[in-house]
């Protein structure tokens, strides 16, 4: 007895073919080398009336394909095993990627095979739910991407800032990134232009800093950023890097009381503080743009900060900026 191979895409369409030709379901099953039930089944699947030769193979197909999906879904980790469930939720729920939490997995349960699972299974189990409320929640919880952010162009508050020391005479050392305590810094805007939000990033560990501010100009940022670098030790206080914002007029100063020099990068040249800048984004799944930053509580600030701090990263072999901090302060 031959094994059963469900109909393809090019019988389809030869059935419909022979449908509309008029031949009959005992002919057409001799012809395609079908049993009588199989064409009999297929026709029933894709008709579009009470009557037999109005077949459609397009209608076919597509309810041929949900039924897959289902099957498909149906033998998913994620629907079978509760405890990998409950853990995938918790990652996700963090607005980590599919890629970290397959990787996450797989380190919090070396020993346990059950409970690792792909990131390409993940998506696919996220793809095929069907509509309705599980799937409503899992895309909340998604992170999403919008169109890339057109360069920004020079900032209003941008102005000529004594004594600047270019990004251009900064040591090799922070470019290669082959000693940790050099530092990116920026402001997230908030509402109307009336609030922000300091960011600073530490370029090897990838540890941010999210600086709650009560005022946007040059002597709040930098008592604020000072104040938040003062846990850090001196080998990891070395140098910023910071964009010609008019709230970094103070660099002399900051330098002093840190003793950490301040590098600014050319106009309208975000790339020069990529880490920083793809930092942002991630802070922006958390506080979108409109946000009115002065309406946040600090506990509301910091707990999105060690958020991101414990999300474990592609670039930092699956460690967390926590993890890697922590191991230079020992």
């Amino acid at each position: 007895m031959e094994k059963y191979s469900r109909i393809s895409p090019k019988e389809r369409e030869t059935l419909s073919v022979l449908i509309h030709q008029g031949y009959s379901q005992g002919a057409i099953a001799e012809m395609m080398g079908r049993h009588r039930s199989t064409i009999s089944r297929e026709l029933e699947k894709g008709k579009i009336s009470d009557r037999y030769y109005q077949y459609s193979a397009i209608i076919s197909g597509y309810k041929s394909r949900m039924a897959a999906s289902s099957r498909k879904l149906g033998k998913s980790k994620l629907l079978t095993n509760n405890k990998l469930y409950r853990e995938f939720k918790n990652r996700l729920e963090l607005k980590w990627s599919p890629v970290q939490i397959s990787k996450n997995l797989a380190r919090s349960f070396p020993n346990e095979k059950y409970m690792n699972i792909s990131h390409q299974s993940i998506y696919t189990f996220i793809y095929l739910l069907p509509r309705g409320e599980l799937k409503k929640e899992i895309n909340t919880y998604l992170r999403r991407k919008g169109k890339k952010a057109k360069p920004a162009g020079i900032k209003a508050n941008i102005g000529k800032i004594p004594d600047m020391i270019s990004i251009e005479e900064r040591p090799k050392e922070v470019a290669d990134r082959s000693v940790p305590g050099h530092w990116e810094g920026d402001l997230l805007i908030g509402n109307n232009h009336s609030s922000a939000l300091g960011t600073i990033v530490e370029r090897v560990t990838r540890t941010v800093i999210l600086v709650p501010l009560k005022a946007m100009d040059a002597e709040s940022v930098r008592k604020a950023f000072e104040q938040e670098l003062k846990q850090f030790p001196k080998q990891l206080k070395l140098s910023m890097t910071y964009d010609q914002g008019k709230e970094m007029s103070e660099h002399r100063l900051f330098t002093k009381n840190t003793k950490m020099k301040v590098y600014f990068c050319h106009p309208a040249s975000p790339w020069e503080r990529g880490t920083c800048e793809n930092t942002n984004m991630l802070i922006r799944d958390f506080f979108p743009k409109g946000t009115d930053f002065s309406k946040l509580k600090k506990s509301q600030i910091k707990k999105v900060q060690t958020l991101l701090n414990q999300r474990p990263r592609k670039t930092l072999n699956w460690n967390t900026p926590e993890e890697e901090i922590r191991a230079l302060v020992r």
